[in-house]
């Protein structure tokens, strides 16, 4: 279950920072990509050498990177992940993440992530009972985290109760258990079109479309996140994504389709969000047309339609999802488009609404179901929209 996953695992000043030596062993063994963050007095308890030994990564103290000019980003680090686990977690480092204090790179990472978060607490039994730090861990877990208890025995301090940091073998199987949760499309094939397509006119010209692809590789990244095989078509782009999606990369309408054809016999769910070009010209010049008088004239021709093409193909077993993106009568046209397309659901989107459609990070949408069920979705972040319909999915197919 952690093959592949990336893991940001920080490290705090605890005497048990020596089990993060054996948890990081363990999950690069599991497959993990680990990359660890301590906080400053952490290296006073296990050396940064001896921690990027074993994941052959840097260890990350500081936002400025030692040769000078650069510097490590929390944001980049927490859109990185998949999973932050910080074990050991310290009462000092445990109350500043309950109170919003930024003063590490471990905290500005913890702040800025967008991945579950674990925690795993290390300190001698007063302090773990102490009312301030069960607050303080109450409050982390309202806030989402998941608190991994401390365990009972004997501590640093030779007394005996509950503070142990859990095990790094218990911590592993904590993790399979919560990627195992968030596998429900495990087993499952997805094929995923993105971004727009591009109809050349000559050489040096073309048709095309404002999409960026970023809803599409949203969407590849969310079902991958559940366990799905995803192959993503994905039209001209300078998007990337992880190695553990198949990207094919195409150009025009005709290439989508000849991939989609290729790919959509095996596949359980096809998630067809590229804006694919209507037309395209009906020549193509092999040699760059040159600029005569006041009008140019085109003659242009209906591309094939991926989604009826795949719909009309689609089998029993297949569960195949469409998108519509309109700026009148949309909830009207979407649903002929669901019908005539033999979908099971379509993604409806408007340019009337703002901060949706092309070009945005943000997008809002309404959910439509050949069952005739809708749900209406507020404005939210590409990467939430791609989890709401993620998860509209794998509630249709259970």
């Amino acid at each position: 279950m952690l093959q592949g996953k990336k893991i940001v695992l920080g490290v705090c000043g605890s005497i048990a920072a020596y089990k993060s030596a054996v948890l990081a062993r363990l999950l690069i063994k599991s497959g993990a990509e680990v990359q660890i963050l301590m906080t400053p007095s952490a290296s006073g308890f296990i050396t940064p050498l001896t921690l990027s030994t074993l994941t052959k990564r840097p260890v990350l103290t500081q936002f400025e990177k030692p040769e000078g000019g650069e510097w490590n980003s929390h944001v980049d680090l927490g859109l990185w992940a998949d999973l932050m686990v910080i074990a050991p977690a310290t009462a000092n480092t445990i109350a500043k993440m309950a109170n919003g204090i930024c003063d590490s790179l471990l905290l500005a990472t913890y702040l800025s992530a967008r991945c579950p978060v674990l925690v795993a607490p290390a300190m001698d039994l007063d302090m773990y009972q102490h009312p301030s730090t069960l607050n303080n861990i109450a409050r982390l877990e309202l806030f989402g985290n998941q608190i991994i208890d401390a365990e009972h025995g004997e501590l640093a301090s030779g007394l005996v109760g509950t503070g142990r940091m859990a095990e790094p073998e218990s911590i592993i199987e904590i993790l399979e258990n919560h990627f195992q949760e968030k596998s429900a499309l495990a087993g499952k094939k997805v094929l995923i079109t993105a971004g727009p397509t591009y109809e050349a006119i000559d050489p040096v010209r073309f048709i095309g479309n404002h999409s960026s692809g970023k809803m599409g590789f949203a969407i590849a990244e969310a079902a991958a996140s559940q366990g799905a095989q995803v192959t993503l078509v994905a039209g001209p782009t300078n998007l990337s994504i992880d190695g553990s999606v198949n990207l094919k990369r195409v150009t025009s309408a005709a290439d989508m389709l000849k991939v989609c054809i290729e790919e959509y016999e095996d596949q359980d769910i096809l998630v067809l969000a590229a804006a694919v070009a209507d037309y395209r010209p009906k020549e193509i010049s092999d040699q760059k047309i040159k600029k005569k008088g006041d009008t140019m004239h085109i003659h242009l021709v209906k591309n094939p339609d991926i989604a009826a093409t795949l719909g009309a193909k689609k089998k029993d077993k297949q569960f195949m999802v469409g998108f519509a993106l309109e700026t009148q009568d949309e909830k009207s046209n979407a649903l002929k488009k669901l019908k005539a397309k033999n979908l099971d659901m379509i993604v409806l989107n408007s340019l009337n609404d703002e901060g949706a459609g092309f070009g945005h990070d943000t997008n809002k949408i309404t959910i439509l179901h050949k069952d005739n069920n809708s749900q209406e979705f507020g404005l939210k972040t590409k990467q939430e929209v791609a989890n709401d319909i993620v998860n509209e999915i794998i509630a249709k197919i259970k």
